[in-house]
């Protein structure tokens, strides 16, 4: 005969259930696995469990509780990757207050927990799809600026990521596979930008760089909290995480690349560099100050950021981007030069993160995003596809150096501003 559970027990079930929902949350919002474990742990201490571990993926969590002789072993699984910056920062705060409650001697009870969690499950997103695509659109104009265009590739950047980005959302709202909406959407931007700059150019405009622009229009679709968190997984030895967040960073960009790459061959087009514009130093430092700022900022607000978190993640983005751009036009590496802003992101989000009050990563990877070599990597898929394997080679290789530089910038911060990260417990 099967012995009934005791109430100890039975209230095990329910303290585990908890901390297990609370990783979902954490981990269908884009966080990476260090935070999603400590998360876990800090509410779970709070409603009384003595010890809890997990193991986090991209897409699963295996969590265990203990408390007393008993524990429990549970597993969930998170199919829609997405990112959530206002729930993360509604998950921190949440497991803070419960973990200063804990230091004081006070302790908190399930049905408490369990209500603030409904909370933020519930709460809608800060902004509809249509507004959501105009942060990409404003993110992807910004871009182009940075990549070299002029008026009329930021304004076909602008139309083109805007379409795309509503489709994308549309569609992944729907349960759609993400990679076949990745291509979509990227084929969608491509000749929306093309439609744009040659209806534009039909009606007088002297001279169009396509590919200025027609690389930034898709990229709204740089996984760039997959890349920089799983390369903070990496550093915090998680590789099953690590790897598990790069494989599917791979995945979106190839995704994106090979529909650039079917449009590029379809209209014969080559999205080869483009030569700067003859701008007076003087005159360019701050136009890249404020299409940095704008970049960072419309990335932020995509991530369903708040204002506040936006514009704070947008002022150390704006400064971080413009001196990597000035240290590149020195002849400096870019990886070296990838590798110092990311530091000064790192640095500066420890101390403007707290002061308010949201989590660091939420200030920090909006603002490396737009130092994701995204037309690097969308070239080198296309001279792949291409069967020019000696261009792919070096495009791949620039992009890659580029990412782990800049995982590195921000590891480095992190061990010099946080004990968790300096030492292994």
């Amino acid at each position: 005969m099967p012995t009934q559970p005791t109430d100890d027990e039975l209230e095990l079930i329910r303290q585990s259930g908890v901390a297990l929902r609370v990783g979902r949350l954490s981990l269908s919002a884009g966080t990476g696995s260090y935070r999603v474990k400590s998360s876990m742990a800090r509410i779970a201490r709070a409603i009384g469990v003595d010890r809890h571990e997990a193991h986090v993926t991209l897409t699963e969590i295996t969590a265990t509780s203990h408390r007393g002789p008993s524990f429990r072993t549970e597993v969930t699984e998170v199919r829609s990757v997405g990112i959530n910056a206002d729930r993360l920062a509604d998950l921190e705060r949440l497991a803070g207050s419960l973990a200063a409650r804990t230091a004081a001697g006070g302790s908190a009870t399930v049905d408490e927990v369990s209500g603030a969690l409904d909370r933020i499950e519930r709460k809608p997103p800060l902004y509809p799809d249509a507004v959501n695509a105009l942060w990409a659109a404003v993110a992807c104009a910004a871009f182009a600026f940075l990549n070299h265009g002029g008026p009329v590739e930021m304004g076909g950047a602008f139309v083109a990521a805007w379409l795309g980005q509503l489709v994308r959302r549309t569609l992944v709202h729907r349960g759609v596979n993400q990679f076949g909406v990745t291509m979509l959407a990227a084929a969608l931007a491509c000749l929306a930008y093309l439609g744009v700059v040659t209806a534009v150019h039909a009606l007088g405009a002297t001279e169009v760089r396509h590919a200025a622009g027609y690389v930034s229009a898709v990229l709204f679709l740089v996984p760039g909290f997959p890349l920089v968190t799983g390369g903070l997984d990496l550093a915090k030895l998680d590789f099953s995480a690590g790897l598990a967040r790069l494989a599917y960073a791979v995945m979106i960009l190839t995704s994106a690349g090979l529909a650039v790459w079917a449009v590029s061959i379809a209209v014969g087009l080559s999205p080869d560099p483009e030569a700067a514009p003859a701008i007076d130093p003087s005159v360019l430092l701050p136009l890249r100050a404020v299409a940095s700022f704008v970049g960072v900022l419309g990335f932020a607000l995509m991530f369903n950021s708040p204002w506040r978190m936006a514009l704070g993640a947008a002022g150390v983005g704006m400064v971080a981007n413009t001196g990597r751009l000035a240290l590149v036009d020195t002849d400096l590496a870019p990886q070296a030069a990838a590798a110092a802003a990311a530091l000064v992101v790192g640095l500066l989000a420890a101390v403007v993160a707290p002061r308010l009050g949201v989590p660091r990563i939420t200030v920090s990877v909006p603002a490396v995003v737009i130092m994701v070599p995204g037309v690097s990597a969308y070239r080198a898929v296309f001279y792949l596809s291409n069967g020019d394997t000696t261009e792919a080679l070096a495009y791949g290789v620039q992009a890659g150096l580029v990412v782990i530089a800049l995982a590195m910038g921000l590891a480095v911060a992190r061990m010099l501003t946080d004990r968790e990260w300096a030492f292994e417990r």
